[in-house]
């Protein structure tokens, strides 16, 4: 009876203070979703995420129609997109391009537009945590980044920079979005300043991939700088480090033997061994085996130069 009586006495809280219930269940919901590694990502099965992605995505798009300020629900669109985009379109999108140039522009436009969706979840969230972020991202990219100071940050900083980076990645045509490289460059070095181990170097691993994405010259020894870091903060254990160093440094150098060196590498990474980073490492495992076949495509020159500094450890 007691119990009951408590009951009802919150319940009449809930109801004289203005509260919704389904706000609150929603809410709920969300601080669930948003909690760790979701069980997408501990997955072992590549095709039942593919074909799972999009209903929890669009669940979570009709979460934050009832609640469209909820931090956590916003990170977990932000990380859905990206994860999806990057796992299951961006790739297939590189596939097309051995084989219909037109569908591989369509699919890469699809991919760009599902990247920057995930990118605008994220700036959202920041912008509620920080005012005046949203605008400032796209005028002042450092200061924007600098209005963040908060560890906790550190999550949207990533996934919103990887969102952005990535878009930028599949649309090397497009000035306006390439212009927009400074803003993830400000959102990850702010990252790494609040906290640079985060996520086992992934921070750090980022770089050696926007290196690898970006135009122009590159700089070699800031690049090795952040593979190595990464490569210490995750123990070996990210096979995709393996491969962005690859493409990032290995394929300019013209540098056969690292090139399959660091694919081997990352084919070594048992995906079981950390299980929260078991999705990303299958993907990476996938993109392994892809560009094994495409060594001579890629490298034309099989005599490497010393720019790399020698095969990877």
């Amino acid at each position: 009876m007691s119990w009951l009586k408590t009951s009802l006495l919150l319940g009449l809280v809930v109801i004289a203070s203005g509260c919704s219930v389904k706000t609150f269940a929603i809410n709920m919901v969300g601080d669930a979703l948003s909690e760790g590694n979701s069980v997408y990502e501990t997955d072992d099965d590549l095709e039942l995420v593919g074909e799972a992605l999009p209903f929890g995505l669009k669940l979570t798009e009709s979460l934050l129609a009832q609640s469209p300020n909820h931090r956590g629900l916003l990170l977990t669109a932000c990380r859905g997109f990206v994860l999806y985009a990057y796992g299951y379109v961006h790739q297939e999108a590189e596939l097309e391009m051995d084989i219909d140039l037109d569908q591989a522009r369509v699919v890469r436009t699809r991919a760009r537009k599902l990247y920057l969706r995930g990118m605008r979840f994220g700036t959202r969230a920041l912008e509620r945590a920080h005012r005046g972020f949203e605008q400032q991202l796209t005028t002042d990219p450092l200061a924007a980044a600098a209005l963040v100071s908060a560890d906790e940050d550190v999550a949207l900083l990533y996934w919103t920079a990887a969102a952005l980076g990535l878009a930028i990645s599949v649309s090397t045509d497009d000035a306006a979005l390439l212009a927009r490289l400074p803003e993830v460059d400000a959102m990850v070095d702010r990252a790494l300043a609040l906290d640079e181990s985060w996520e086992d170097g992934a921070l750090h691993e980022f770089k050696v991939v926007l290196a690898g994405a970006g135009p122009g010259a590159r700089d070699y020894e800031g690049i090795r700088h952040h593979y190595e870091r990464a490569l210490e903060l995750s123990n070996g254990q990210h096979a995709g480090l393996y491969l962005a160093y690859a493409e990032a440094v290995s394929v300019p150098t013209q540098n056969a033997t690292e090139f399959r060196t660091l694919i081997e590498k990352a084919l070594s990474v048992d995906p079981d061994a950390h299980p929260p980073t078991r999705l990303v490492n299958l993907l990476a495992h996938r993109r392994a085996h892809w560009l094994a076949t495409r060594v001579d495509d890629l490298i034309i020159d099989d005599s490497p130069t010393q720019s790399s500094g020698g095969t990877q450890q």
